[in-house]
């Protein structure tokens, strides 16, 4: 089927909407016609063994045995219909819709009502059958011709993206959170299955799949064509677990109507509700929303954290709360089968996010912590830049990560980033944001490139060699390094540090009778201004006791004098704590030094030809990770010289004075 047709479809649907303005608002629209666009689908998928059913249904009606087994087989298909009733013969009885709609859904297996349950169908029949719109609504969809001889049911995923896609921008909401690009998912699911050709076309292959975020449904779709494309006899099995009421129903009809089991398609928070713990998959691949907060499982995701460690989860780390891409890849790598001694086993997974998880977070930080284990885990195999404008939400850049626990070893210890943000064509018609599309010679450019990124890096003749760059894990350390410089200060006397000592909480804990004479004695000083700490001090007791006081003793008092009328100044005496310089924590300064360099060695080298008295505090070191995508990919162009700049400005100068000498005539 080609474009135009399931656009031709989605049309027909949608122009339902025209019968619901005025008694539904536009952001209610898809609760009508979503649903019914998936009951029409699974009236079609079951038309040509519906009377079948219906009699054998008809045979077990007063039976004590369970016909479910039976009616499957029936109808072909995980699901049925036990009704004699459709569509058009409840739009033909208009007085009766309601109730004969009611009949209709009821009568279909358990998953398929489930489905229909997860759009509140019950009360969109109510509500239309009060507006008088029920039996106008279903005669619409009588003439939806989804037969699957007419739409595929690769296809049929189409047609519910391009209604969603209509629906969110009525009532915009995010139509990328419920689904992704079809030509990005093509290139991910090649990437992501690429290296394993081979073993994908042995007999009797099984491989698992789970999206973790899946949507309506598109990427476990796309991957169970390509591994069967790859070998007709190979069993896929895809899971997935989908938070959208909508999004999951699709996903789960979908799922039915391809003979895939729909309970591996679980509702829920992936994070506070996992749906498929304890098991592990072959493949994984996720687009999560990008920078969406994880507030709501706050509790669940910092106890699992706190109280499982490394046994759980999210033992690595934990991202800043507004952004839970990390925690879903933490959710994956959870989820990865374990290598065995024989090399075999294993899993490869792919995830899409936007720039801030290669960089967000300095050393020590929950981000920081959770790319170190990944990268000290030698897990992540590649990144792959792509092009910006590509999603309908968002025209900002986005890269796939491909991670996987059984490297070949010519990877091991090593890391591709893959530059593919020019492989593109732009669009005949923007949809959202989305203004540019990977065509197949795209995907095929950079599926191959990445296959030999490890070859065409050494190859400096390469036409695409300036694409690919190799790195080692520890190229993407560093350690994170506090310098410090001593603090040097004078003394003085004056209104200013006189006012701070004041202020400070031991002189205010001190009589007021001493408190008075001690400012008495310091304001009538001659002297105000001195160069070292004892000279002061000195100065300050014999000022106490000429004017009949006692000098307070502490160390909270000394402490508070020596903060309110020290000075700092470069020239000013060095204040030590212990018998070692004390730091001066407004001229500390922090420094990213490469892993496996040493510390040391980088001081003298950056630091001291500058402030030869700074040192470092080793105890505050941090190890860090980050990985700078675009500082590696940068190339300098030089800016155009100036007389070309100044010819262009005379040009335009010239013809703004043509279009003023045309206003003014």
């Amino acid at each position: 089927m080609n474009g135009s047709k399931h656009t031709e479809l989605a049309n027909h649907a949608w122009s339902v909407a025209d019968l619901l303005r005025g008694d539904y608002k536009q952001s209610d629209y898809g609760k009508v016609i979503l649903p019914f666009t998936v009951l029409r689908r699974l009236e079609c998928v079951l038309e040509p063994t519906r009377e079948k059913v219906a009699q054998l249904a008809e045979q077990y009606k007063d039976s004590d045995i369970d016909p479910d087994r039976f009616l499957r087989r029936a109808s072909g298909h995980a699901f049925y219909n036990r009704s004699g009733l459709t569509l058009k013969k409840i739009a033909a009885d208009p007085q009766n819709a309601a109730k004969n709609l009611a009949v209709y859904v009821g009568a279909f297996s358990d998953n398929a009502r489930g489905v229909l349950d997860r759009f509140e169908f019950a009360q969109q029949i109510k509500r239309l059958d009060n507006a008088g719109l029920l039996y106008q609504v279903i005669g619409k969809f009588t003439d939806l011709d989804l037969r699957p001889e007419v739409v595929p049911n690769h296809n049929m995923g189409y047609i519910f993206e391009e209604l969603i896609r209509r629906f969110s921008e009525q009532s915009n909401e995010t139509a990328g959170e419920h689904f992704t690009p079809r030509e990005v998912i093509q290139l991910m699911v090649r990437l992501l299955v690429a290296p394993d050709g081979d073993a994908l076309q042995l007999p009797g292959a099984v491989r698992t799949v789970l999206d973790p975020a899946c949507g309506t449904g598109g990427m476990l779709s796309a991957m169970d064509d390509l591994i069967t494309e790859l070998n007709p006899d190979a069993t896929v099995e895809v899971y997935g677990q989908e938070l959208n009421p909508e999004s999951w129903a699709i996903c789960r009809s979908d799922l039915m109507i391809k003979g895939q089991d729909p309970e591996n398609i679980a509702f829920g928070n992936s994070f506070s509700d996992d749906g498929h713990a304890r098991k592990t998959f072959d493949y994984m691949l996720a687009n999560p929303p990008f920078g969406v907060e994880w507030k709501k499982v706050k509790d669940e995701v910092e106890a699992e954290h706190e109280k499982l460690g490394e046994a759980g989860r999210f033992g690595a780390g934990l991202p800043r709360i507004n952004d839970g891409s990390l925690l879903f890849l933490q959710h994956m790598i959870d989820k990865m089968k374990p290598v065995g001694v024989d090399g075999g086993g294993g899993s490869r997974l792919a995830i899409v996010f936007n720039g801030s998880p290669l960089f967000t977070g300095a050393a020590g930080s929950g981000e920081s912590e959770i790319r170190r284990w990944i990268l000290e885990n030698d897990w992540l195999e590649g990144i792959v830049a792509l092009p910006d404008q590509l999603f309908y939400n968002t025209g900002i850049s986005t890269y796939f990560w491909i991670l996987t626990n059984r490297k070949s070893p010519d990877h091991k210890g090593k890391v591709v980033l893959l530059d593919a943000r020019d492989q593109w064509q732009k669009m005949r018609k923007s949809l959202g944001d989305k203004r540019k599309q990977l065509g197949a010679d795209h995907i095929a450019t950079v599926v191959k490139l990445y296959g030999e990124a490890l070859a065409v890096a050494k190859d400096p003749d390469h036409p695409l060699h300036g694409k690919v760059k190799v790195f080692r894990n520890e190229d993407f350390g560093y350690q994170r390094i506090t310098v410090e410089r001593p603090l040097k200060l004078r003394f003085e006397i004056t209104e200013e540090t006189l006012a701070a000592l004041e202020a400070s909480k031991a002189i205010q804990k001190l009589p007021q009778r001493q408190t008075m004479l001690m400012f008495d004695a310091f304001d009538s000083m001659e002297v105000r201004s001195w160069a070292t700490k004892e000279e002061a001090w000195l100065a300050l007791k014999d000022a106490m006791v000429q004017a009949g006081g006692t000098w307070p003793t502490g160390a909270p008092f000394n402490k508070a004098l020596r903060d309110a009328i020290g000075v700092r100044h470069p020239e000013g005496e060095v204040q030590f704590v212990k018998g070692q310089p004390e730091p001066d924590p407004e001229l500390r300064d922090y420094e990213n030094v490469p892993l496996g360099e040493d510390i040391e060695e980088y001081l003298k080298r950056e630091v001291h030809p500058h402030v030869p008295d700074a040192w470092i505090d080793r105890s505050k070191t941090k190890i860090g990770y980050e990985i700078p995508f675009t500082r590696h990919f940068y190339v300098y162009e030089p800016p155009r010289p100036l007389a070309e700049i100044d010819a262009d400005l005379r040009v335009l100068e010239a013809r703004i004075q043509e279009l003023l000498a045309e206003v003014t005539e």
